[in-house]
């Protein structure tokens, strides 16, 4: 009997296909091992994003510095006037001091003065300027630095035109007002300059200063934080000038038959022994020099 066609084999079409799937497994397996040595050295491919990195903000420009304000030589003043509670001391030379005027200073004797406010520091060219209009200094050499070239009664006159524009009542110390804070007041360690044994703690005087003023306030202040009470430049006081009494007094405010003022403290140009708490001398009410200065006093 013979075979029906539809289940007759036929070799040559499934060998064909046993074929195909075959390469199929082959080109599989070969594509896995390059996936795999491609991994093994390093090779990554890069991943395909359709996301949009954010654009960063620009940074803004930094804002340059602005120059400290200078500080209002009016204000300043007011918050740099030092208050001294009043006591008794002995005022003048010792009997030992032999510097060269020393007499002027004798002999010590006992004074008593009340409470009163004094600047921490010498006036200033700035003050001067903002008070005045002008600059009258030889050595303009900053606005911190200490007025001079002036007379006692060029100083009247800024006093008279400071208090109008403050409202205050400024004035000059006077000699023993001046003495008694120099020597630190009742906080005084008896130093025989103002605050310190060693001058160059506190001063500038003939051997440092090469001929000229410092800014006030860059050396140490004494006990009452008070600075340049010896050296830099001398100090105008507002009463007269003479002799010495032995006599106790009490708030002495001294008349000069001459005319002339007190003048303290030693300066930028003068022997340290022209520094000392004690030292004194007398000058004309209309004569200046570029080593002569002042601070400011207030009663209480």
């Amino acid at each position: 009997m013979a075979c029906p066609s539809s289940n007759i084999a036929r070799p040559g079409i499934t060998q064909t296909l046993t074929t195909m799937r075959i390469t199929s497994l082959l080109i599989a397996i070969m594509l896995t091992a390059l996936a795999t040595e491609a991994g093994a050295q390093g090779i990554i491919r890069p991943k395909t994003s359709t996301t949009t990195k954010p654009t960063t903000k620009p940074q803004p420009r930094a804002q340059a510095k602005r120059p400290a304000a200078v500080a209002n030589p009016l204000k300043k003043l007011a918050a740099d006037m030092v208050y001294v509670e009043g006591g008794t001391f002995t005022m003048g030379a010792a009997a030992a001091e032999d510097y060269w005027n020393a007499e002027n200073a004798k002999p010590a004797h006992q004074v008593t003065v009340r409470s009163f406010y004094i600047c921490r520091y010498e006036t200033t060219q700035a003050l001067w300027q903002k008070v005045m209009g002008h600059n009258p200094s030889e050595q303009k050499l900053g606005g911190n630095h200490p007025v001079e070239n002036i007379t006692w009664n060029d100083i009247q006159a800024f006093i008279q035109k400071l208090n109008a524009l403050t409202g205050k009542h400024y004035r000059l110390p006077t000699e023993a007002e001046w003495e008694y804070a120099a020597r630190g007041g009742r906080k005084s360690g008896g130093y025989r300059y103002s605050g310190s044994n060693q001058i160059d703690d506190v001063a500038w005087y003939s051997d440092n200063p090469h001929d000229r003023h410092k800014p006030v306030g860059t050396k140490r202040p004494n006990e009452l934080g008070l600075y340049d009470m010896s050296g830099n430049v001398f100090e105008f006081c507002g009463d007269g000038y003479q002799p010495y009494s032995a006599a106790p007094q009490n708030n002495p405010v001294q008349e000069s038959p001459k005319g002339d003022h007190p003048l303290r403290g030693g300066s930028y140009v003068t022997h340290e022994k022209d520094c000392r708490c004690s030292y004194r001398f007398g000058q004309s009410s209309t004569y200046s020099h570029t080593h002569f200065g002042f601070r400011l006093a207030m009663s209480e």
